[in-house]
């Protein structure tokens, strides 16, 4: 297995593993000699570039991580990254997997500041319910597309095992770390200018927003994905918090 990065150090990849150096920013640093299987992270730019020299390299299969919002096409949206790498992909005409993971568990990182520093969680949209998942379930996954067969020109949409509301998320981070948290509900305008103050540019500040929009009115339900593929249960978002608690804490 060959594993791709521009810091082999930071990486602390397992050892086995073949190391090279580079980047799918930079189409010409892609080793592919040898290679049969490819995945692909999200990164629209270089995507119709990196595709060609993946068919050009004769590799026969790509698992391609996208996203649950793929069907966005708002500029600057990671819907619109999403959807330009899946049609890179098909233009290419390679044999595909593409994943569409829902809202990612460790986004809540973003709450941690103001439970550290207040013991307050702030969000907008409280009862919004997500079907969030945990990376590492995200990560096995395309582990498993990429090494067994009978993938090819599926699309899977992953979600977590249980939908939480944002306010059901914050009491589990606070039973995690042993001790009730405030819920400080922000308006819409409130939530964008937190996000913006966190270094978030405006156009994904925006579209998270109707993200949470979208799910205050429509509940996320889980898939099963996860749990059908793997064959086993996904990561719920308690038990994340609990193995997270000390970033909150």
């Amino acid at each position: 297995m060959r594993a791709l990065t521009v810091d082999p150090e930071r990486a602390a990849l397992p050892s086995g593993v073949e190391v090279a150096v580079g980047s799918i920013a930079r189409p010409g640093t892609v080793p592919l000699d040898g290679v049969e299987a490819v995945y692909l992270a999200p990164y629209a730019r270089t995507a119709s570039r990196v595709c060609e020299l993946i068919r050009e390299s004769g590799v026969r299969r790509v698992v391609a991580l996208s996203g649950s919002s793929v069907g966005d096409e708002h500029e600057g949206s990671s819907g619109h990254e999403f959807a330009a790498v899946e049609r890179a992909v098909d233009a290419a005409g390679l044999a595909r997997t593409f994943l569409r993971p829902g809202a990612f568990m460790g986004n809540t990182f973003g709450w941690a500041e103001a439970v550290r520093e207040r013991g307050e969680v702030r969000s907008a949209y409280p009862e919004a319910v997500q079907t969030s998942i945990d990376l590492g379930d995200i990560a096995a996954v395309a582990a498993h597309t990429l090494t067994t067969e009978g993938h090819e020109g599926r699309t899977y949409v992953l979600s977590g095992p249980e939908g939480l509301t944002m306010r059901q998320k914050a009491e589990a981070i606070g039973v995690a770390l042993g001790r009730k948290l405030s819920f400080v509900e922000l308006t819409p305008d409130e939530q964008v200018a937190e996000w913006r103050a966190q270094g978030i540019p405006a156009t994904i500040a925006g579209w998270l927003l109707e993200g949470y929009a979208q799910v205050a009115a429509q509940p996320e339900v889980p898939t099963g994905v996860v749990e059908r593929l793997l064959g086993r249960p996904g990561v719920g978002y308690r038990e994340w918090a609990k193995a997270n608690a000390a970033a909150f804490g």
